[in-house]
């Protein structure tokens, strides 16, 4: 039990750790939120506590918001030290995450136009640029699946090569594990960020909350998953997943 907690505490004291853990929170409290809101009886209690449940994710999503309006530079120094992916062996992978870098980086100031439009910071529409920056999230995660695809095809390759090596066939295989979990975990943002684009873009404004929580908790829970076993090569500046 101690351990448990002081692990908890671990997670909870990095900025890291704390995004995602506010992140599970949120797409969890909307998981059940509405899935309770959705009960027939307009007077049950249940009902009840399923709209606070969606309004304490409401405020969790905000403080999210609010929290990257400081990870510009992180994402800025995550993508000059990657430059144009020297280290990298594949091409494909390289050119993949330099189009990820740059869609990510753009994402941050296209979110903090559109909170301080709808903050009245500032005196210009919001729509546009929440448009621009979940277009700029579905961008990067389209890439990143993409990336994960080139980077299985490269991991089956040295399989067979490595295939009477235990210990490479070993952790070959848990790299393997690691991409397909990425997979999944984009796939379902990519799902959500779908759903928040403008009416008659394929799925868009068709989930419900209940279903936009599971897929956000599937992803958040993926990701402190990687995190912990430490299979996760996320930018510091983008552990702070959008939306």
């Amino acid at each position: 039990m101690q351990e448990s907690v002081e692990s908890l505490v671990r997670l909870l004291e990095s900025y890291r750790g704390r995004d995602k853990a506010i992140r599970t929170v949120c797409y969890g409290s909307q998981l059940v939120g509405g899935v309770l809101s959705r009960k027939a009886d307009p007077d049950a209690s249940s009902q009840q506590l399923g709209k606070s449940l969606l309004l304490f994710s409401a405020q969790l999503s905000h403080c999210r918001t609010m929290l990257r309006l400081f990870d510009d530079l992180s994402m800025l120094a995550y993508s000059h030290s990657y430059g144009l992916g020297a280290g990298e062996e594949d091409a494909g992978v390289r050119c993949i995450s330099v189009l990820t870098n740059v869609a990510d980086q753009l994402y941050y100031p296209c979110e903090h136009i559109a909170w301080a439009a709808d903050a009245e910071l500032i005196k210009v529409k919001s729509d546009k640029w929440w448009l621009l920056s979940t277009m700029l999230w579905g961008s990067s995660l389209l890439l990143g699946i993409l990336k994960s695809v080139r980077v299985l095809m490269l991991l089956k390759r040295k399989l067979k090569k490595y295939e009477r090596d235990r210990n490479s066939h070993s952790r070959l295989r848990r790299q393997m594990r690691g991409e397909l979990l990425s997979i999944l975990s984009s796939a379902a943002d990519l799902s959500n960020a779908i759903h928040w684009m403008p009416p008659g873009f394929l799925w868009a404004g068709r989930f419900p909350n209940w279903l936009v929580g599971l897929l956000g908790t599937t992803s958040s829970l993926i990701g402190l998953i990687q995190m912990n076993t430490g299979d996760s090569d996320e930018a510091d500046g983008m552990s702070s997943s959008p939306q």
